[in-house]
């Protein structure tokens, strides 16, 4: 019997959205059908991408029986809502990051999705990237030794708006969820077990929202991970793993096609490399299409999600830090 591809339905008509229409039509897909906040938006998308069916609302969209999996683009704070929704409805849904704005909201999200065998995921394109599998499978081989200690930067110099997504708390702004997940998400992917330990420092601008933030994991084996965020100030997208043996470097990690192993004793710089950072949201996409055929959520890395939500929701709240209508 011939394998069914799943049917793609797309909330929210974002840059990310674009770029993962162009991703499925790159793999001889597309989207069966938009909805948009603003409908003239979401028929010029779908103009721009053949996309055959323009709904006047989510709720419409969901209740289309032909579309398998929700691909949610929309802001921050409708995360939640919309994952919901989509759920219920009986459909597979991969949500742009943060995933959720808390882990109150991924909590009850995972519990519709588990009891309707549903497959939820966050997109985070470097749990896919051929070259973190790579690195990983090198870590995992013991070549290099235990994991010791993990840094990961993630800073951008974004002009002072309070009314721009960026910092505005009203669509989940702020350094920890926009770019902060990024970070978080590539030390747990790399430490064997959960941070148990988490210490935070963080500096808030004009709006209220966090625009800074430094922050120390630690979990049960000893293993420490250390991340630094700017909204404010450039700093490189880089990612070092230091092992017993020798370090990775892997630069511009989100999509990193190329990392490096220093060895302790000789010094010698080894190169590796693999994958297509162009590819990205094509493999994010084929391993989500991957993990609904095949009724595993695994494949789509969902229990580090789950942790870095969890460590970002303790750092919000040891610093007060909330979002309007957000449920907790």
């Amino acid at each position: 019997m011939e394998q069914h591809t799943p049917s793609w339905g797309l909330v929210g008509a974002s840059n990310i959205a674009k770029e993962m229409a162009m991703a499925l039509r790159s793999e001889g897909r597309g989207f069966a059908a938009i909805t948009n906040r603003t409908r003239a938006k979401a028929g010029a998308f779908a103009e721009e991408f053949g996309i055959p069916v323009v709904y006047d609302t989510p709720a419409d969209l969901f209740g289309d029986p032909s579309i398998d999996i929700v691909y949610i683009a929309s802001t921050n704070q409708t995360h939640a809502s919309f994952i919901e929704q989509a759920l219920l409805a009986g459909k597979h849904v991969l949500c742009e990051k943060p995933i959720t704005l808390n882990l109150g909201e991924l909590t009850r999200c995972l519990s519709i999705a588990r009891q309707r065998n549903l497959v939820l995921a966050e997109a985070m394109t470097l749990y896919h990237m051929p070259l973190i599998r790579k690195v990983k499978d090198r870590i995992d081989s013991g070549e290099a030794g235990k994991v010791q200690v993990i840094s990961a930067n993630f800073g951008s110099f974004k002009p002072y708006d309070m009314t721009n997504r960026f910092f505005n708390p009203a669509l989940g702004g702020g350094a920890l969820l926009d770019i902060g997940v990024y970070a978080l998400s590539a030390a747990r992917f790399f430490l064997s077990s959960s941070p148990d330990k988490v210490m935070a420092m963080l500096k808030k601008c004009e709006a209220g929202s966090d625009e800074e933030d430094a922050i120390l994991l630690s979990n049960p084996p000893g293993q420490m991970a250390t991340i630094l965020l700017s909204l404010h100030s450039k700093q490189p997208k880089r990612l070092m793993i230091s092992c017993e043996k020798g370090y990775f470097e892997i630069p511009e990690y989100p999509r990193a096609v190329e990392a490096y192993f220093v060895d302790a004793k000789s010094g010698e710089r080894t190169a590796i490399q693999a994958g297509d950072a162009a590819k990205a949201l094509a493999y994010e996409a084929i391993d989500m299409e991957s993990s609904v055929i095949a009724g595993d959520a695994k494949i789509m890395s969902l229990p580090c999600t789950w942790d870095v939500t969890r460590i970002q929701t303790g750092i919000r709240r040891q610093y007060g830090l909330s979002y309007p209508g957000e449920r907790l």
